[in-house]
């Protein structure tokens, strides 16, 4: 018996150990995920609407930012916009969740101190942002006025044409504040090559191919993804169908970031931080 016992509690001994190192590889992957600086995805979208023989813009895409402790300080996005600088795009989209109020942050941010790396932005075509269901439950108001301040432009439910690009801003219909028809109908107003910014891209198939390009984040990319199994979520009415990266269908282009920061839990796992660069160009 005591030889058997001794058998056993070597045994334990050497699961324990073995299921604290699984553990600690497994916690160290998540904190490099989270961490590590955004990967620079590379798409080029032609647009209805853009005028024949007008030079390519390039728009640098961003989502999800979620400044909070302890994966995103003011400090770390302020290194982020000098990697989008470098990049030396013509606009900078936004597609909302600025903030994140999650329960496990360890640090919450004030409005303020939220969006001003923002303003190092540098752009000649400026900063187009719309708001997401984050912003809305924080408190846009205090997000808007800010933003106004650090010279970004905001959308909601509304369009606005910036040099040869007609831009409709679709507020987060995740929280119910969308209103495309009202956005379609504005962007008809407009000249110059379409396309739709947004935070949830569960709006996509109410847009028609006229309208060329959809940009959207809010899914993460599912933020944590298992090998073989996949995402835990989406947080999307259609499952993965736009869960990530770029999707055709039709006449129409949607790209869905996996955004820079996180939600509910700080961490990533899986996947990692992302800015897409796009190349907009007229259609032939």
């Amino acid at each position: 018996m005591a030889r058997f016992l001794a058998f056993s509690a070597r045994h334990w001994r050497k699961a324990v150990v073995a299921f604290t190192l699984i553990a600690a590889a497994v916690a160290g992957k998540a904190w490099y995920d989270t961490m590590r600086d955004p990967v620079v995805h590379l798409a080029s979208v032609r647009l209805d609407g853009m005028k024949p023989g007008t030079g390519p813009i390039s728009a640098a895409v961003i989502s999800d930012v979620h400044i909070a402790g302890p994966d995103m300080p003011p400090k770390r996005l302020k290194r982020i916009v000098a990697q989008i600088n470098a990049l030396s795009p013509d606009i900078v989209l936004i597609a909302g969740d600025l903030v994140s109020e999650k329960a496990l942050a360890t640090h919450l941010y004030t409005a303020e101190e939220i969006v001003a790396p923002l303003g190092g932005l540098r752009a000649p075509l400026g900063v187009v942002v719309v708001p997401g269901n984050h912003d809305h439950w924080f408190g846009w108001d205090s997000l808007k006025t800010q933003l106004a301040a650090n010279h970004v432009t905001v959308l909601q439910n509304e369009a606005v044409q910036i040099g040869p690009l007609a831009i409709g801003g679709v507020d987060d219909a995740y929280t119910g504040h969308d209103d495309v028809p009202v956005v379609l109908a504005a962007i008809e107003r407009l000249a110059g090559g379409r396309l739709l910014l947004t935070h949830s891209p569960d709006i996509a198939p109410q847009v028609p191919a006229e309208v060329s390009l959809v940009v959207a984040g809010h899914t993460h990319c599912g933020q944590i993804r298992f090998p073989l199994v996949g995402a835990v979520s989406h947080m999307s009415r259609y499952g993965d169908r736009y869960g990530c990266g770029k999707v055709v269908e039709g006449g129409r282009t949607t790209i869905v970031g996996a955004g820079l920061g996180t939600s509910v839990l700080p961490v990533r796992f899986g996947t990692r931080p992302e800015i897409w660069l796009l190349t907009l160009a007229a259609s032939r």
